[in-house]
């Protein structure tokens, strides 16, 4: 049902609509409006109060410096005016830095400005333990000197003072003058720590908050006091002045600006106006709830059948019973049966044994009816599951391949993927499958093959036309032979005295016998060439490796005489005869493949033929050799190897050896390894190569399938391939 097929609603309800909506949505502005303004206010409100803290904090902060150094002032003072002696005096200036941990140093000076006498605090180490006092000197001369001329304590400008840990303090001086009888007797300097006046200065519920600390005008922080660092968010500022001298105090608070909910007042107020306001949402959307639900679920229902009408993959829904309860149109169209016809119920056909008393799932009628019985017991399996209780779902998606027929009754091969069919409550009710069509695919194989086959039999070709020199130097020798016996034969027969003499008959048999001979070895010349170029279909079957070898030696002798080439063999023995066996050819029988023979022999004479060139050009006669080997090298595999005493194969060559249209050799199509790899591999093997025995020449090897045993019949044969029921 879509939202056209819905009934226009009545005309008055229209302006009562109308007027809902903008009530709901004035009071939905006034709630947005309400809850803005008051995280505004309250965010606000929170920034200005720690705007004023940090005002607060940098105001007490510069008083209490400046109290506190004033005092220091007065201390100094009372200090300077003691007319202890020399020894009285250093005591009181050492109890001094005992009380005053930013109090330094104490030095007494002379009108010259010389340090005369000095006191270091007991706390660190002394101040100017690292660089002497007199190259840091110059602000406390001027301070002195202006203290001179004011006749009046002065402080100097801040100044920093390295230390043995690597850090440093930064420090101001005070110099006090000294009278004695109304005349100029010195100056009395007081090094305080910047740091130290800082924690000194402030209490400890500031320092937990805030980062109070000393700058100069362009922002360089001199020292620092305070738990947290500064974010740079509320910051304030204050002057220090000091006779002689301007501190600047910065007060920055630790914490940044306020969050979009400050206070816990604040979270209340929103939450609750958050959640009236979804409860109005709640309401509004409630009213039209059942209508959108029924215009989505109609727009959904709409667009899943858009979407299945347009799969070229067919769909198929099962019960639990087997019956169908959906199909596609792509499913329709595949089988050829309309989803009426389909979906009626089949009844299986009666008298079908110990199956008749079971509950018989119905015959889709797409099944060809010689698979009936083997797809009902596999249906059967299928949708009970092994073992589970019926109705239980699956995990795991299964695919499988089979066949159906179309209403022609033409059998096609399929690809089923099933996964389990599950209701909105989480039972499981049957079975969902996706249908593939595998027509198309397998005529592409077999074109694919037919293809092969040609290229094979066009390779076959090209050997033949190859090897025709070779093969017209190997016939002329019988043809010769038999051209001559029957030269001397007709010699015989026409001269009238040695027609009469009683040997006569037993000479024309000899040339007789020779000439048949020889017109058999031609003969066979010809036939090995003649079995190797016809094409065949290609038909595996069981057979010894060796009589591969047999097959291909003629051919492969022929160019090896031609290029003074050795051929040896490296076989297995002979198995054992049995009792009725025929006796075993001079080539042993002990090793069994499965192959297509007609296409492995061509692998084995194009890699003897590349052997026998490879020798050719650069290795003496007497060392060319070509070795053909078998072993059985696993219960399953039999390895075939063609090996020569060639100078091997270059690296680079190597790499693209495979490759095909890749060839070394002027007239060659650069296609026979490539098409000798594409063979084994189709019989499940693997060819490759590399150095042969003692690292010398090259070694070719392929493996080819050793038959399985069936125990049962004692025979060689294949695993069997039935079709996969539904």
């Amino acid at each position: 049902m879509s939202t056209t097929d819905l009934p226009p609603l009545p005309e008055p309800a229209r302006p009562r609509r109308l007027r809902r909506a903008l009530l709901w949505g004035a009071l939905v502005a006034l709630l947005g409006v309400a809850q803005t303004l008051l995280v505004a206010l309250t965010i606000n409100f929170e920034a200005t109060r720690a705007q004023d803290e940090a005002d607060g904090v940098a105001a007490e902060a510069a008083a209490e410096v400046r109290r506190d150094l004033l005092g220091m002032v007065q201390t100094l003072q009372a200090l300077s005016w003691t007319d202890e002696p020399e020894a009285g005096r250093i005591a009181a200036a050492e109890a001094l830095l005992r009380n005053r941990r930013d109090l330094k140093r104490v030095e007494w000076r002379a009108p010259s400005l010389a340090v005369t006498d000095a006191v270091d605090t007991p706390y660190r180490p002394s101040l100017f333990s690292l660089m002497p006092r007199q190259n840091l000197s110059i602000d406390a001369e001027l301070a002195c000197n202006a203290a001179r001329r004011t006749a009046a304590p002065s402080f100097s400008r801040s100044y920093f003072v390295p230390r043995q840990d690597g850090q440093g303090l930064e420090i101001i001086d005070l110099c006090v003058p000294l009278q004695r009888g109304g005349r100029e007797a010195g100056f009395l300097v007081g090094s305080f720590a910047l740091a130290d006046i800082l924690e000194a200065a402030l209490a400890a519920r500031h320092l937990r908050r805030h980062e109070v600390s000393f700058v100069e005008g362009d922002g360089t922080r001199l020292a620092r006091a305070g738990v947290p660092r500064g974010v740079g968010v509320y910051v304030a500022e204050r002057v220090v002045d000091l006779p002689g001298a301007t501190l600047q105090l910065r007060a920055d608070s630790g914490s940044g600006r306020p969050s979009l909910i400050p206070n816990l007042t604040t979270a209340l107020v929103l939450g609750l106006s958050i959640a009236l306001f979804g409860l109005l949402l709640m309401l509004a959307h409630d009213v039209r709830r059942r209508a959108q639900a029924e215009a989505a679920l109609a727009e959904a229902l709409a667009f899943r059948k858009a979407m299945e009408d347009s799969l070229s993959t067919g769909l198929r829904a099962r019960d639990l019973n087997g019956a169908i309860t959906y199909v596609n149109p792509a499913f329709c169209a595949m089988v050829g049966f309309s989803a009426e016809e389909l979906l009626t119920p089949h009844p299986a056909p009666a008298g079908r044994g110990a199956q008749a008393a079971a509950p018989v799932p119905p015959i889709p009628p797409y099944w060809p009816p010689e698979f009936v019985d083997g797809y009902l017991s596999r249906q059967r399996e299928r949708l009970v599951g092994d073992g589970r209780p019926r109705g239980e779902p699956r995990d795991a998606r299964e695919g499988h391949e089979t066949v159906f027929m179309r209403k022609s009754g033409e059998r096609f091969p399929v690809m089923i993927y099933e996964a389990p069919l599950v209701d909105g409550a989480g039972r499981h009710t049957g079975w969902m499958s996706a249908v593939l069509d595998l027509s198309a695919q397998r005529r592409v194989e077999e074109f694919s093959r037919q293809q092969q086959d040609r290229l094979q039999a066009t390779a076959r070709l090209a050997t033949v036309g190859e090897m025709a020199s070779l093969l017209s130097h190997e016939l002329n020798q019988p043809l010769a032979a038999i051209a001559s016996y029957a030269s001397g034969s007709l010699n015989l027969l026409a001269d009238p005295g040695v027609a009469r003499d009683a040997d006569t008959p037993a000479m024309l048999q000899g040339a007789l016998e020779r000439i048949a001979e020889q017109a058999e070895r031609a003969g066979r010349v010809i036939k090995s060439v003649h079995d190797f170029v016809r094409r065949r279909e290609q038909l595996h079957e069981t057979l010894p490796a060796e009589r591969l070898i047999d097959a291909v030696l003629p051919l492969a002798r022929m160019q090896a005489r031609k290029s003074g080439v050795r051929i040896e063999l490296d076989l297995p023995p002979a198995a054992p005869a049995t009792v009725g066996e025929a006796a075993p050819t001079p080539v042993a029988r002990g090793t069994r493949v499965r192959c297509d023979r007609t296409m492995v022999e061509q692998v084995l004479l194009n890699l003897a033929r590349n052997a026998i060139q490879a020798m050719e050009a650069g290795t003496p006669e007497a060392d060319r050799v070509l070795t053909l080997r078998v072993r059985q090298t696993h219960p399953r595999w039999v390895t075939l190897s063609v090996i020569d005493t060639g100078p091997g194969i270059p690296a680079d060559v190597a790499a693209r050896l495979f490759t095909p249209f890749y060839t070394t050799k002027p007239e060659g199509m650069g296609l026979g390894l490539s098409l000798c790899r594409t063979v084994i591999e189709q019989h499940g093997g693997a060819l490759d190569h590399g150095p042969g025995p003692g690292g010398r020449g090259t070694e070719f090897r392929f493996t080819l399938p050793a038959p399985v045993m069936v125990e049962s019949a004692g025979v060689d044969a294949p695993a069997a391939a039935l079709p996969t029921p539904p």
